[in-house]
């Protein structure tokens, strides 16, 4: 029975250690915390996982929480106008929905990652509470025939070098906070489903809005995605989660007052329900060199950390998790040497170079046809209903966002479709 190291308990690292585990692996996970101490702990980021992320789930199993996470069945974009000069008076320029092929879900990581690690350990796995340095990665290198780092914090990351060919930012893009809460309304257009609510202010950053289940029950998260430098970058120096709320209210009054309108009753949904940080998007090289000369394998986003603007950072780590998994499989006995990990990563970034290309160029100001693309969408359901599902296949965007010839095909051969359709 070979013998494998995950080091990490998020939804890579778990995901993978449980379906090698499947797979009758004998499988070491290592986590900085306990179940416990997870479920007890501050939230861990935002999270809305598509239609093929939550399938790699439902394929292993460990999709627990199905009946419980509201089922997300659009995706809205809405633009704002001019910030008006009094609170409230900013108005929406683009306002549409698209409607999803497959729902999506969100479940809070505190409780996901919590109940899949005690899955793990009453499934026979061994798990060791310890946070792992790079000296003990020497150690087990030589104990065990594969080690995975999906570790994306710490020392450990340090063995993975950025890959500048890949990451063309060297510093952070967005500002982020985000606040877990019980009590917002419906949005009006469209009271009987749910959908995710992207919320652009041109020059200033982003306000995301999902349904989630979390430790108390289903709520929303309020996500903010501030331009460094301005008026939502002030997120920083604030640590008492009430203010943390009040500051998230404040600005959605003064730059999306349509989403405060059905915010007004909003509490946290707990004390440790925000969260605020920053860092940059980066591509790293995927094989870790040990001081001894020993190899391990970065997984999710060791290897590749996009920015959540395109909500793509759980469904990549579900993605990274399965192709991993399957390229371990169908590797049989033969060693997990330098070469395979090279062609293990090489299998992910066949999807994941997608995801990286789409959120990298929604960080930077939208070029024309984008915008028109984008305002389209308002008109012709069938554009904003492919814009959509694109977050669940990121690489359709290839055939109609990049290039303003193809965008503008696209959109004229929608538009005389919908006047056949109207003759």
């Amino acid at each position: 029975m070979r013998k494998i190291l995950v080091v990490g308990a998020g939804q890579s690292g778990l995901q993978l250690a449980l379906g090698l585990q499947s797979k009758g692996y004998e499988v070491t996970l290592m986590s900085n915390r306990t179940a416990d101490e997870i479920r007890s702990g501050r939230v861990m980021s935002t999270q809305c996982m598509f239609h093929t992320a939550l399938q790699h789930e439902r394929d292993l199993g460990l999709n627990f929480w199905e009946s419980q996470a509201p089922r997300i069945e659009g995706l809205g974009v809405s633009v704002a106008g001019p910030t008006g000069e009094q609170p409230g008076t900013t108005p929406r320029v683009i306002d549409w929905v698209g409607k999803l092929d497959g729902y999506a879900q969100s479940v809070d990581q505190r409780l996901k990652m919590a109940g899949w690690m005690e899955t793990f350990a009453q499934r026979g796995g061994q798990l060791v509470i310890h946070g792992a340095a790079v000296s003990d990665l020497d150690y087990f290198a030589r104990t065990y025939d594969l080690v995975l780092v999906s570790a994306g914090k710490g020392e450990l990351v340090s063995m993975f070098g950025r890959d500048a060919s890949r990451s063309p930012y060297a510093e952070p893009q967005r500002a982020l906070a985000v606040a877990y809460v019980h009590g917002l309304a419906p949005r009006p257009e469209h009271p009987d489903y749910e959908a995710v609510r992207c919320n652009l202010v041109p020059g200033v950053g982003e306000l995301f809005i999902m349904p989630i289940v979390t430790m108390s029950g289903t709520g929303h998260t309020l996500f903010w995605e501030g331009v460094p430098g301005g008026p939502l970058d002030v997120f920083q120096n604030i640590k008492d989660p009430a203010e943390h709320l009040s500051v998230t209210l404040e600005l959605m009054e003064k730059f999306v007052p349509w989403e405060y309108a059905r915010a007004t009753k909003v509490e946290l949904t707990d004390a440790a329900g925000t969260l605020a940080g920053r860092y940059a998007p980066t591509v790293r090289n995927p094989i870790g060199r040990l001081p001894s000369g020993g190899l391990v394998l970065g997984v999710g986003d060791v290897v590749v950390a996009n920015d959540p603007i395109t909500g793509q950072g759980s469904n990549s780590a579900s993605k990274c998790a399965a192709s991993y998994l399957d390229s371990i499989v169908e590797r049989g006995d033969e060693p997990f040497d330098e070469a395979w990990m090279q062609s293990a990563f090489d299998r992910y970034w066949d999807t994941a170079q997608h995801v990286t290309k789409w959120t990298n160029a929604m960080l930077g100001p939208p070029p024309e046809h984008v915008l028109n693309l984008i305002g389209a969408g308002g008109d012709l359901q069938p554009i904003a209903d492919r814009f959509a599902n694109g977050f669940n296949d990121p690489a359709d965007f290839e055939n109609f966002f990049y290039e303003p010839a193809l965008t503008e095909a696209y959109i004229g051969e929608v538009a005389g479709q919908a006047q056949q359709d109207a003759v």
